[in-house]
């Protein structure tokens, strides 16, 4: 990152966290935004400020217009892998205030180590782990539990639709939050939650151009620019197009991101933001493996593609969102976010699989592959509003910090999870990868079954100060949530379910350096969505309307810890212990025409979380996040062991992919003035895949480095190396094959600032 002069804070700026209106801010001829009625007030009940606040007295009770000015600097989040607070917990929070583990990557921890693509993002993450989905679609494991197919992913804690690429070239930051969090965000969320951050407009007029060069003809190129229209106004455009192609397995992507605030420090201040990000590409998705004493053994080059060039991804993502800030005073506010979006998805891909016979003993270049159809088509549109409230008062003696608020959602879908045509009988040989061969099968158009789902949440939480040093935070959650599924033959299915979600922490901070907490919470799955359901029939007794009669999934998690701001509040150090617990896991009824599935079964994870990031030295970044879990176990079930021996975990297994270790290691040093050089690890440890309770992967750790050379206060030059072993690993995991993990990678990086 260049050493950029400072630049001098406008007089009338200051910090927001810490003004205070003066007389001469809070004239309301000056900002007749003082006399708006609040739009997130048609969506909280006017009572929840009544039980936070007392209603000023007097002849004048008009409460002033409140002016809060931003600084005139750079998000810092560019210049850090430290983050000091996050809206990840609802509101804007210090993360010493949050009973729980919460991961947060920077920018600056994004553009260190290139990590464009999302997936590349979870893969530096400690406890994330992958399931190479049936159709493509990787499943997201975090500490062993699903994260529903990427339903627990969110922008700007809203929900982002499943089963879509995502880039991070409008991301000011990640933020994970881990454990059970229904409370929060309702339906889901059992092993944890993952917030991508949007960049934001700011006071200041800083533009930034950034061009990859890289290994496999990558090309990249993305621009950040703010400007800043008027004294309270800002407009940010950020736009990225990428080409790559790995031997064969293409990327190609496009996307912008405009977004224009206004009323920036004001009493009311509103942005309006357009997202747009398409993809189109040939997709590598899978290898096949072999066993050896029950262990599999990566068998292909990595770079090596043996799809059809016919084989593609194409997906698109738009949406809109529109927000509005109502500050009442210095402590307590009502943000309101509206948003709609419309996803789409076709994939047809070819799963490669050696012919039979084929042993590790006798592969050769002459050895044939098989080339099987997979795909999978499908569209959404999403829409949501989401109104939170927050506020810090006085009452009964005793400081409350209160968050309340409300959301809605409904998802229209059409989808097929089954849509490869026909097989084109083509084949390759392992010593002729990227052939250039292309299916002469065409698809047609797919039949659809539809699905449309509705949700509202309410939540209420408040964090109450027991003594100067004891916080009580108490939480509790209602969901209603409904959804009819159609397929194409007719049939159709509506449930209906409405779940209470509590959530308790207790909080011990004897001074500004360190908290000590206990908490607990719970989450819910559903037990049929969209994501759920293929097509087929749901008649009864069937399996899909077996899903849909059984009551939600629970889980809970207990979590006790600590947090510490280190070497003078330059870095921040956090240590959990966890156990997240499944209580009431589905598992298969042995009555075949039972209506229901069985909510018997029962697992979990136990272990601990280490998280460090900041500077250690004025020279000296680190970026540390762990994940150990000694214990874990599927405690009960009625899945029945085969004759074999071998097929899907059973009561006393450890849970598929959940491997006792796994760590991401980031650090950079900057050597001179205009010479900063940073390298890196990821580690993660064997593990089984979904399915296959026998066979083990084995651990793996990754390195990567960069050197960065600080040409001009305008101009910087970064060379990075990414698995620079090239060591050959699975990363994703099915239980008939595994995807390779990425090949060594070498980037070279030109940023002009302006």
């Amino acid at each position: 990152m260049s050493q950029r002069k400072p630049r001098l804070r406008p007089a009338h700026t200051s910090n927001a966290r810490n003004a205070l209106p003066s007389a001469a801010q809070t004239s309301p001829a000056t900002h007749p935004q003082a006399s708006r009625l609040p739009l997130g007030a048609l969506l909280l009940a006017g009572s929840m400020g009544a039980m936070a606040q007392t209603a000023p007295t007097g002849a004048d009770s008009t409460l002033p217009t409140v002016v809060v000015r931003e600084q005139a600097e750079a998000p810092p989040s560019k210049n850090t892998l430290r983050a000091s607070d996050t809206r990840i917990g609802k509101g804007q929070q210090a993360l010493r205030d949050i009973p729980q583990s919460v991961t947060v990557m920077t920018e600056m921890l994004l553009n260190d180590r290139n990590l464009d693509d999302f997936r590349e993002v979870l893969k530096t993450t400690a406890g994330i782990t992958f399931l190479a989905g049936e159709t493509g679609e990787e499943d997201v494991r975090l500490r062993g539990f699903s994260l529903g197919q990427a339903g627990d992913i969110y922008v700007d804690g809203m929900r982002d639709a499943p089963l879509i690429e995502r880039d991070t070239f409008n991301h000011d930051r990640v933020e994970i939050l881990k454990g059970s969090a229904s409370m929060l965000f309702g339906k889901g969320s059992t092993g944890g939650v993952v917030n991508q951050v949007s960049k934001q407009p700011f006071l200041m007029d800083q533009h930034e151009v950034n061009l990859t060069l890289g290994s496999g003809k990558e090309r990249r190129l993305t621009g950040d620019f703010n400007l800043k229209t008027g004294d309270d106004a800002a407009l940010r455009i950020n736009a990225m197009a990428h080409d790559a192609d790995h031997h064969g397995a293409t990327v190609n992507k496009k996307g912008i991101a405009p977004t224009y605030r206004w009323g920036i420090g004001l009493k009311d201040e509103f942005s309006a933001g357009l997202y747009h990000l398409e993809t189109d590409g040939t997709p590598l998705y899978n290898h096949p493996w072999f066993i050896v004493n029950n262990e599999i053994v990566p068998s292909l080059p990595a770079k090596n593609y043996y799809g059809l060039a016919s084989d593609h991804l194409q997906t698109e993502s738009t949406y809109a969102t529109f927000s509005h800030l109502h500050r009442f005073d210095q402590n307590s506010q009502l943000k309101t976010q509206v948003r709609h979006g419309t996803y789409q998805r076709d994939l047809w891909a070819s799963v490669v699989r050696f012919a039979a016979g084929t042993t590790i003993d006798n592969l050769n270049p002459g050895t044939v592959i098989t080339r099987t159809p997979k795909g999978r088509v499908g569209h959404s549109d999403l829409s949501q509003v989401q109104s939170d409230y927050s506020n810090a008062f006085s009452a009964w003696g005793k400081q409350h910090k209160l968050i309340a608020g409300v959301d809605l959602s409904h998802e229209a879908a059409e989808r097929n999870n089954s849509f490869a045509g026909a097989p084109s009988g083509l084949t390759t040989t392992v010593g002729t990868p990227n052939d250039g061969a292309v299916s002469s099968v065409v698809r047609g158009e797919p039949p659809l079954n539809q699905f449309k789902a509705s949700s509202v949440g309410l939540y209420l939480q408040d964090t109450v100060e027991i003594t100067q040093h004891l916080k009580l935070l108490g939480g509790l959650r209602h969901d209603h949530f409904k959804a009819s599924y159609s397929d194409t033959s007719g049939n159709s299915k509506d449930i209906s379910e409405g779940l209470w979600s509590p959530r308790i922490g207790l909080m011990f901070q004897p001074d500004a350096k360190s908290s000590y907490y206990l908490s607990a919470g719970t989450s819910y799955n559903t037990s049929g969505d969209t994501y759920q359901f293929a097509l087929g029939s749901f008649a009864p007794g069937s399996n899909n309307d077996k899903l849909s009669n059984t009551p939600p999934e629970k889980s809970r998690n207990i979590e006790i810890g600590a947090k510490f701001e280190l070497f003078e509040d330059r870095a921040s150090f956090g240590v959990a212990l966890f156990r997240s617990e499944k209580f009431n896991e589905r598992n298969t009824d042995a009555d075949t025409a039972a209506t229901q599935y069985l909510l018997s079964g029962k697992r979990h994870a136990t272990g601990m979380e280490f998280n460090l990031s900041g500077r250690i030295t004025p020279k000296w970044d680190v970026f540390y996040n762990h994940t150990w879990i000694p214990s874990a176990r599927i405690d009960e079930s009625n899945v029945v062991l085969n004759a074999a021996g071998t097929g899907a975990q059973v009561e006393g297994d450890r849970p598929s992919l959940t491997p006792k270790h796994s760590a991401s290691l980031w650090t950079t040093y900057r050597v001179t003035p205009r010479v900063r050089v940073g390298a890196g690890l990821n580690h993660r440890g064997a593990q089984n895949p979904e399915g296959q309770r026998t066979l083990v992967a084995p651990a793996f750790t990754t390195v990567d480095a960069m050197v960065e050379y600080t040409v001009s206060d305008s101009l910087l030059v970064k060379f990075n190396v990414t698995n620079l072993t090239d060591q050959l690993y699975a990363d994703s995991l099915y239980r008939g094959f595994y995807a390779p993990g990425a090949p060594r990678s070498i980037q070279l990086g030109l940023k002009t600032l302006f």
